[in-house]
């Protein structure tokens, strides 16, 4: 960590000649469990990874922003007015439609342009959250630099109209409450509707497990048409149940409702009304008994959003069924699909064997190499040095 902190404090006086006045973090995210359920106004369970974004920033003291990052050549300058244009790279879109939403809900009279350089380790498009890790060290830094006295929930609903609103992706808040809300070796149980949290330890050192992140390095993107056509059957559903959203529908009311649906929504519906059970049961038993048993709903949650939400890819299906068989308790794809990565929770004694047993079956599959490393729950976006 020590090295990127330096990183982005060499960088940002390399880029503009001076110091940064600070650095802020924001980790990425994994889901334990509880998938497409956020714009459901239901449950999920994510964690922060010790994975990071870092921005190194400084007020310039004029309305103009400027952006640059370790990963991109050259420096983003604009207005916020100019925010959403197609003249800015999409990376930066994300720093500046923050700041944008930050601008507008909480307007100043006063010059609020900003220097900002990025670090970040935070894989891209494997499905960790990289554009949540960015919004949220970029909100940390602007809470702090521009005295707004925002909460963590206020920012992360600010991460979310970015994203919605000047990006295009149709996401729901889950990302940006686990990088702000994250607590060491703990999930965050997320009411989705009222974005309330719950701490939920893991406990998964004690009984000898290891989270393992697969990323297939399948490029995915949540303002595609599909993560789009999915929110959109959702909400065609929701409506035609006659509730407000996905949340509201239990298997009963589903059961009532099957001859409003085609076959297509109504699995999308069962789904999200599984999978919001499969969240609160993998709470309970986290706290009852332990991680040693909640194998079987995560592997549940995979079937369900590869046979009624349709989400999965082959390499995604492909490193959930070598997993299994090789020694994981349960295994599913996280995040958005389309792509990005899979988890396993495999005992600590099988872990290599899971990742050559995955990586033979990538070449065997004619794939590309895939990625692994092991996900330690981290804490939340911070501040890192002055």
């Amino acid at each position: 960590m020590a090295h990127l902190l330096d990183s982005a404090k060499a960088g940002f006086l390399t880029t503009y000649g001076e110091p940064a006045e600070g650095v802020w973090s924001a980790p990425g995210r994994a889901n334990l469990i509880g998938e497409h359920t956020d714009y459901n106004g239901g449950f999920a369970l994510p964690l922060a990874i010790d994975k990071r974004t870092w921005v190194a920033v400084r007020c310039n003291g004029t309305d103009r922003f400027r952006v640059a990052s370790a990963m991109y050549t050259g420096v983003v300058e604009a207005l916020l007015s100019e925010v959403g244009g197609d003249q800015i790279p999409k990376w930066a879109t994300y720093v500046l439609g923050m700041a944008a939403v930050l601008d507008a809900g909480y307007p100043s009279s006063e010059p609020r342009g900003v220097d900002i350089f990025v670090v970040s380790d935070v894989p891209l498009g494997a499905g960790l959250s990289s554009s949540a890790a960015l919004e949220c060290s970029v909100g940390v830094a602007l809470n702090d630099l521009w005295n707004l006295g925002l909460s963590r929930t206020d920012l992360a609903l600010a991460g979310q109209r970015a994203e919605n609103t000047v990006v295009g992706a149709p996401t729901g808040v889950m990302d940006q409450s686990a990088s702000l809300k994250g607590r060491a070796d703990s999930a965050i149980l997320l009411d989705c509707r009222s974005n309330e949290t719950e701490v939920v330890p893991l406990g998964l050192r004690a009984d000898h497990l290891v989270l393992l992140i697969v990323d297939t390095r399948e490029e995915h993107s949540h303002a595609d048409n599909e993560y789009a056509e999915r929110r959109a059957s959702c909400e065609k559903a929701a409506a035609w149940l006659g509730v407000a959203q996905l949340r509201d529908v239990d298997e009963e009311l589903l059961k009532a409702g099957r001859h409003l649906l085609d076959d297509e929504t109504y699995r999308r519906v069962r789904h999200v009304v599984s999978e919001d059970a499969r969240v609160l049961e993998t709470v309970r038993v986290l706290r009852d008994s332990g991680p040693l048993n909640i194998g079987s709903l995560l592997t549940q949650s995979h079937i369900s959003l590869r046979d009624d939400f349709e989400v999965t890819t082959q390499r995604l299906n492909l490193v959930v069924d070598v997993a299994l068989a090789h020694g994981a308790i349960g295994a599913r794809m996280t995040g958005g699909g389309f792509g990005g990565s899979a988890i396993a929770l495999v005992p600590e004694n099988c872990v290599d064997d899971v990742i050559d047993a995955i990586g033979l079956a990538f070449v065997a599959a004619g794939y590309g190499k895939p990625g692994f490393f092991r996900a330690v729950a981290s804490d939340g976006a911070r501040k890192e040095s002055d």
